[in-house]
């Protein structure tokens, strides 16, 4: 079939279309009561009849509620909306009529109003037709936002007898039937399908954008040059790419489940952030101190190599002091634990002698002590014209024991000479020896 038979077939099918849908149209107006009805305008409603479903996404919402025609002979449908949650219809709303079953029914899917982001006001409320004017109180949804598509049993009808007959009438008469009207028929047209409709804002968009779609053919001849050299690049990257999503599809249940579990760690998260984010608060002026300290560092860390250098061989000396410790501490491991057992028995007496400290602490018997010490070198001291003197004796004797010996023969007598002139030289290096260890022992509180 060439194109102008299908563009006369098209235009005769919804000449014949409109003409249906005046005879079927019967007035009414709103009925002024809390009932939300929306009176939708279609260039074709045939074979629509009231009491039909009216859908939003194959939801029933409500129903046909009667037709009509309007002053400019298109069709009316009014829609008696009944569920709440589909109230009230926006400006950005459409409808379409469609079909519903194979023996020719139909009913009309609307839209109440258009998706949108979260940030997006919605759209203004249809508006409501003033008291009077035909369909009072129902809010009127312009033809321009709804679509009558041509059925295909329509379509279908034209290869029959006598609708095959009867086409080549409604060509021949179709130019004086629409002399003058070529706008409308074309805005009929464009209604009736919406990718046409879809279509004219594409091209519009398109149009607005001339400047930058040529820009962008510029470009992409730069861009696919190069591109054509690395074509074999190019074909991996799709191969492997196609790879990788068999891959992933493969593990499509593992991936379905790390998802589901994506919210409950992105709730988990974000605390964590903001946690990170005070920290880095924080630290930021202590990594500006450190900044500006950088160049310290960097030389304190260059002149650290040298310094390591020189200390290298006080690390081997140690190594090898380390190496005669493992030699000697297991040597003198017994006298340490012979240590440790003195040191278990001395507890008690450290404990009594910390106490005994303490006490002595806390009663004055330092101060005391420095006190005696004090009156009593200033008892024992004289003082005459000159000053201050010390009473001190000194014995004549040569005998430098403590206590002298007793021979009950011959009465006291002190080995412990200095000179002793009857002794031979062994004899005084005995006695020598014997007065430094009468010495020793008297320093060391013996006697």
């Amino acid at each position: 079939m060439t194109l102008r038979r299908r563009i006369a077939i098209s235009l005769a099918v919804i000449v014949a279309a409109a003409a249906v849908g005046a005879a079927l149209g019967a007035g009414g107006n709103g009925d002024g009561g809390g009932t939300y009805r929306v009176r939708a305008i279609f260039d074709n409603a045939s074979f629509v009849i009231a009491g039909e479903d009216v859908k939003v996404s194959g939801v029933n919402v409500g129903t046909i509620d009667r037709l009509d025609v309007d002053a400019q002979h298109r069709a009316v449908v009014v829609l008696e909306i009944d569920d709440p949650a589909f109230k009230p219809f926006r400006t950005d709303a459409s409808c379409s009529i469609r079909l519903q079953s194979l023996i020719g029914e139909q009913y009309v899917q609307c839209e109440p109003t258009q998706a949108r982001g979260g940030d997006r006001a919605p759209a203004p409320e249809l508006p409501t037709i003033k008291s009077g004017d035909p369909g009072g109180g129902e809010h009127l949804l312009p033809v321009a936002r709804n679509h009558s598509p041509v059925g295909i049993d329509l379509l279908n009808d034209i290869v029959r007898v006598p609708e095959q007959q009867r086409l080549p009438l409604i060509i021949n008469e179709l130019g004086a039937g629409l002399s003058g009207n070529g706008e409308a028929l074309s805005a009929a047209l464009t209604r009736a399908s919406p990718a046409l409709q879809q279509l004219d804002e594409l091209v519009a968009t398109l149009a607005r954008q001339n400047a930058t779609l040529a820009k962008l053919a510029d470009d992409s001849d730069k861009v696919l040059g190069p591109l054509a050299k690395r074509r074999k690049d190019l074909t991996g990257f799709i191969k492997n790419a196609g790879d990788a999503g068999a891959a992933t599809a493969r593990q499509g249940d593992a991936l379905e489940a790390n998802l589901a579990k994506l919210p409950a760690f992105l709730r988990e998260l974000g605390p964590a952030v903001d946690r990170l984010g005070a920290l880095a608060d924080q630290t930021t002026p202590a990594i500006g101190a450190l900044d500006q300290q950088a160049a310290a560092f960097n030389e304190t860390t260059q002149r650290l190599g040298p310094l390591l250098k020189q200390a290298d061989p006080s690390v081997k000396t140690l190594g090898k002091v380390a190496d005669q410790g493992r030699k000697t501490f297991p040597k003198i491991d017994d006298v340490i634990t012979q240590f440790a057992k003195l040191g278990i028995p001395l507890q008690p007496l450290a404990a009594n002698l910390g106490k005994l400290s303490t006490s002595f602490d806390d009663t004055g018997g330092i101060e005391s002590l420095m006190n005696f010490i004090y009156f009593y070198t200033g008892a024992t001291n004289g003082e005459d014209a000159s000053g201050h003197y010390t009473r001190a004796g000194i014995s004549v004797s040569d005998c430098v024991t403590r206590t002298p010996d007793y021979d009950p023969a011959g009465g006291s007598t002190c080995p412990a000479r200095f000179y002793n002139p009857d002794a031979s030289a062994a004899a005084a290096s005995t006695a020598r020896a014997k007065t430094s260890n009468t010495l020793l022992s008297y320093l060391l509180g013996g006697k």
